[in-house]
């Protein structure tokens, strides 16, 4: 052979050029019992983190405090509707880099337990799926539909390229990967599940293919010949009999998802259960050689319009709150809580001989900032862009917009009262006439309509609707379009004959503002700027407005609603800066509002 292809061939293979693989380093297996790292019984101590709710610059500060408690992995879901936002074009950088958060939680240390199902739930915006799926007419999600099938392929296949490099058989740190998410609690067709692991495997998803489902839907959910997981339950003989059940009488034992705690939705009260509840279920169930998934070890912040929502027949529409805090060991912020601490105690019982934890790092400083002054307004129907024309309402979807709000405008003749109606409004509308807001419609609440007086002439109703979530979970998937949905009836007859326009809110630089005003009652824009100098975390206090959102610096912190009970928004240090930063605030209710601050900690207990 040519001296020259020997030197190509051994800088190939010690460098991973394209076409070449490297040898992996270490083996992954499933044993009767128990998981084989390297051919030895090896028992995961997992804990879920999501990469997109945290700060990229925060990625490795998380891990760490992973190690410092004990865990072993994480694991994450990979969100579709982040990586695809519109359909055929993808995006894997900066937040969205899940290469990177697998790359780095390597390098300290950690495996990786991957969750890329097209569907996650997670209370997140249509449980992950991109909205543009329900523009594709007769696509079914969580079906063999062949068009949601086609596009799933697309997707998977992209997540593939990023990731399956990364698995253990190829020297990467993913031990597993699971296909599909708690679907036997959705349906029970095991044709869907082997197209699902069809498609992974074809994606490049070659090592350990696994399902997880609530106990109660474990049958339902799992493929025959894949590792079934459990989630919910700690009983660690319940754990064992219903593996045993769905696979062939064997292990090893998995509870995909073991809950500290639970998330919250506006409206309600902030979840908690003290530590002490979890403690001995912990040490029964890493007495048992159970390998355990923390769902959420931490959960952050889920920023911008990413929230999800529940609902179904019987229960109000509950959307979730910005705050992913879940009462979780590792708070909204990324320090250690009591949880931590009693969690950490009990693992370090079960470490291998001769195994120590690192020390526990500082908690993080934070900082007040000063009351902060926005000392200029923009009222939001100064800043409309150019409408669509339609005789009857469009929706988001129509208008191929993700989230944010939709401004609708129609004129009625006047000099009468009566009964404004939207049919299916989703979710949640401030009402105008002639330039004033005259009310609000709240989904959560089942409003619907309206009492108006139209001043004589011709009268301008604007009704600005904001999307507070998509369902995330069960049957309403399949009906998860926003807006305006139907129609709007005033005094019986339909309203024809709309102006409408988007407003996203992706990118606000393009807000026009003026000097402060406060003689306007409509929905505003207020804008303003402080001054550091040091950064460091902080939460904005919000519980003197009404209902809004608020970016720092152009990153969107997220929502603020005084119905509680989260009434601060979580400033990390990483999206702050010495000197000026700038802050702006959507304001639907309150836009007379004009001053907040910083403080310490974060108030998620609050109700109106």
């Amino acid at each position: 052979m040519n001296r020259y292809i020997i030197l190509f061939l051994a800088i190939s293979l010690s460098y991973g050029l394209p076409g070449y693989t490297q040898s992996p380093k270490h083996t992954f297996a499933i044993g009767d019992n128990a998981f084989l790292l390297d051919g030895k019984p090896f028992q995961m101590i997992s804990g879920e983190i999501h990469y997109p709710r945290v700060p990229r610059e925060a990625w490795r500060a998380r891990m760490k405090m992973a190690k410092a408690m004990g865990l072993n992995t994480i694991g994450t879901y990979v969100f579709w509707d982040l990586h695809e936002p519109q359909k055929s074009k993808f995006d894997f950088t900066g937040n969205n880099d899940v290469a990177e958060f697998v790359k780095i939680a390597k390098e300290e240390g950690l495996w990786v337990i991957l969750r890329p199902s097209p569907y996650v739930c997670a209370e997140w915006e249509f449980g992950g799926y991109p909205y543009w799926l329900q523009n594709e007419k007769g696509l079914i999600v969580r079906s063999t539909e062949k068009k949601y099938i086609a596009e799933y392929r697309k997707y998977i296949n992209q997540v593939g390229k990023q990731l399956a490099p990364l698995q253990i058989n190829h020297g990467g740190n993913i031990l597993m990967v699971q296909i599909e998410n708690e679907y036997g609690s959705y349906g029970a067709d095991k044709d869907y599940l082997a197209l699902n692991q069809q498609l992974f495997k074809e994606a490049g998803f070659d090592g350990i293919l696994y399902t997880c489902d609530p106990a109660p839907d474990v049958k339902n959910g799992h493929l025959p010949g894949l590792l079934p997981a459990v989630n919910g339950i700690d009983n660690p003989a319940k754990v064992r009999k219903i593996i045993n059940e769905n696979h062939n009488g064997k292990g090893p034992y998995y509870i995909a998802e073991w809950y500290p705690a639970w998330f919250d939705w506006w409206g309600t009260k902030h979840h908690t259960v003290a530590a002490a509840h979890y403690v001995t279920h912990l040490d029964s169930v890493l007495d048992a050689g159970i390998s355990i998934n923390m769902y959420m070890f931490h959960g952050g912040t889920t920023r911008g319009f990413m929230n999800g929502a529940n609902y179904s027949n019987g229960t109000a529409f509950e959307p979730q709150v910005s705050s992913y805090d879940y009462d979780a060991p590792l708070d909204e912020a990324g320090n250690a809580t009591e949880k931590f601490i009693k969690f950490r105690q009990v693992i370090e019982k079960h470490l291998p001989k001769g195994q120590v934890l690192p020390a526990i790092p500082a908690t993080k400083p934070s900082i007040i900032i000063p009351a902060i002054k926005l000392t200029q307004a923009s009222p939001v129907l100064n800043n409309l862009p150019k409408p669509w024309y339609s005789t009857t309402p469009l929706t988001f979807e129509d208008l191929n917009q993700a989230y944010g709000f939709v401004l609708y405008r129609t004129h009625i003749k006047g000099n009468k009262q009566g009964i404004i109606k939207l049919n299916e409004l989703r979710d949640y509308a401030v009402i105008m006439v002639n330039g004033k807001t005259v009310g609000a419609l709240d989904r959560r609440l089942n409003q619907d309509s309206l009492q108006l007086t139209l001043p004589v002439g011709l009268a301008t109703v604007d009704i600005l609707v904001e999307n507070l979530g998509r369902i995330n979970y069960g049957e309403y998937l399949l009906h998860n379009k926003k807006g305006i949905t139907k129609s709007v009836i005033f005094n019986g007859r339909e309203v024809n004959n709309w102006q409408i326009y988007g407003l996203p809110l992706n990118d606000v630089r393009g807000i026009k503002f003026a000097a402060q005003q406060t003689n306007s009652n409509l929905p505003t824009f207020k804008k303003g700027s402080f001054y550091l100098k040091q950064v460091a975390d902080t939460y904005l206090d919000l519980s003197k407005w009404g209902k809004g959102v608020v970016w720092v610096n152009g990153h969107n912190l997220g929502r603020y609603w005084n119905v509680g009970p989260q009434q601060t928004l979580y400033l990390p240090a990483e999206w702050l800066k010495k000197g000026n930063n700038s802050i702006m605030v959507f304001e639907l209710l309150k836009p007379g509002e004009d001053e907040l601050q910083g403080i310490a900690k974060p108030i998620l207990d609050k109700l109106q």
